[in-house]
């Protein structure tokens, strides 16, 4: 019953999310609210590893939480429901490919997707910043307390990345420069 479940869940998310791994992350949020697989620290770290391994982040993601929930048959079966709506959309799509090139309102659809698409990414970024950065304890602004070490590490990997001669480097490299940081300041 959990690997039809993963399976359904994940359909869903890879049939709604349109733009890429992190357009995923709202829909993966409720779907830990709601199936209680993982909770919104988990889905941080899950982001995290599945940016900094090779492959796809949704894929990586739906591969991670189908493994927590039901060990090796659930990460391929999650990882399963999510692209499987992409694949029935390509061959449904590749059928028709002559008559969609052309067509003013297929264009017309995809520039309308392009916003939404971008507003899905960045209110997942904000969520993952936030959930990085402020940790609310109770009610008002006693109740808020920001991650000074986190926010400091950020700034400066920012501002290491705004460098000329730093901005030629590969992203790898400020994500282990922040690793590093992160370690040795914790220490």
């Amino acid at each position: 019953m959990i690997l039809l479940k993963l399976f359904f869940e994940f359909f869903k998310v890879g049939l709604f999310s349109v733009g890429g791994g992190l357009a995923t992350v709202p829909f993966l949020q409720n779907m830990g609210m709601a199936t209680g697989w993982f909770t919104d620290a988990d889905l941080t770290t899950m982001i995290a590893v599945a940016e900094s391994t090779p492959g796809p982040i949704g894929v990586n993601m739906a591969t991670y939480v189908g493994y927590e929930a039901a060990g090796i048959a659930g990460s391929v079966i999650a990882t399963l429901g999510l692209v499987t709506p992409s694949i029935l959309v390509i061959l449904i799509i590749a059928g028709f490919l002559q008559k969609f090139r052309t067509s003013k309102t297929v264009n017309d659809v995809f520039y309308g997707l392009r916003p939404a698409s971008t507003a899905l990414v960045a209110a997942a970024g904000l969520r993952v910043a936030a959930s990085i950065y402020v940790s609310i304890t109770g009610v008002g602004w006693n109740g808020v307390s920001v991650n000074w070490l986190a926010l400091a590490i950020g700034v400066a990997v920012f501002a290491a990345m705004r460098i000329k001669k730093l901005s030629k480097l590969h992203p790898i490299v400020f994500i282990a420069l922040a690793a590093v940081m992160g370690m040795i300041l914790k220490l």
